[in-house]
């Protein structure tokens, strides 16, 4: 069990689902360094961790993550800011794991504020389950504090340029509504059911033929961020595609055939994990 005090709190289900959320109620959620590695460990130790397959990010105490723990910014002298660290694919961000592109499926469960580092570690999810009070925003931008930890690269790919420009440039609060409008949320449920859903969702996705899925996965990160054409995007699918006949269609095909999954129906997939 995890360490009710800690300011990172790692959990998991019997079937593969893992649950990272981050604690620290005094600074709503915000993230310094020592959470920030704490973090990034987290989702290093899960990608690992063959038996964990789809992970959920999300917030104790009604908010998901304020951002960057300003407190700590503000104690930064200027002789710290003078030469940018190196940066390396994977290595630790600001926000903890926030370069990783990370490899098996992550489901952001959103309550009340995920904001500046906060929306930026939202866009690590693959989905964004959020509550109807939620709200999003780059609230940074009242303060100089740039984004450096992926939202101007991954919130263009999920809403489009120009609503992310809109949210960049303004800072303004996105709520839930809007959000789901915009695509930055793909479900939106009541008050205090953001965590409640995303494992059921979680709960459907570790029941499915997994290289299939996470080869679909990377074929559409593929695709958004590193093809260089479109005939390079469908060469590298059909590539990782390939090989999963052999490994998981022709059983899949057979259970068809049987019987199962007719008039799609995904009944097979509806069974429940426990924590």
């Amino acid at each position: 069990m995890a360490d009710q005090n800690d300011t990172v709190k790692v959990s998991a289900t019997d079937d593969g689902i893992c649950i990272i959320s981050i604690n620290r109620p005094n600074r709503r959620n915000a993230v310094d360094p020592t959470t920030a590695h704490k973090l990034y460990d987290a989702f290093l130790a899960f990608e690992a961790d063959d038996a964990q397959k789809i992970c959920v990010l999300y917030g104790e105490n009604g908010t998901f993550c304020a951002g960057a723990d300003l407190h700590e910014v503000s104690r930064l002298k200027p002789e710290q800011m003078g030469t940018p660290r190196t940066f390396e694919e994977r290595s630790l961000g600001p926000m903890g794991p926030s370069r990783l592109q990370v490899r098996k499926p992550v489901i952001a469960a959103v309550a009340g504020h995920a904001v500046a580092g906060g929306l930026e570690l939202s866009l690590l999810g693959d989905l964004r389950v959020v509550e109807e009070s939620a709200i999003f925003g780059v609230f940074c931008r009242r303060w100089g504090v740039p984004l450096i930890d992926g939202g101007t690269v991954r919130l263009q790919r999920v809403v489009g340029l120009g609503r992310a420009m809109d949210m960049i440039l303004t800072g303004r609060p996105v709520d839930a509504r809007k959000a789901l409008q915009m695509g930055l949320a793909n479900h939106v449920v009541p008050d205090g059911q953001a965590l409640q859903e995303a494992l059921v969702i979680a709960r459907q996705l570790v029941q499915f033929p997994q290289l299939c899925m996470r080869a679909d996965r990377d074929s559409t990160y593929h695709a958004a961020y590193e093809a260089t054409s479109f005939h390079d995007a469908m060469k590298f699918e059909y590539e990782r595609g390939w090989p999963i006949v052999a490994a998981e269609s022709t059983a899949g095909a057979a259970r068809f055939s049987a019987g199962q999954g007719r008039h799609g129906s995904f009944k097979e997939f509806n069974s429940k994990s426990k924590l």
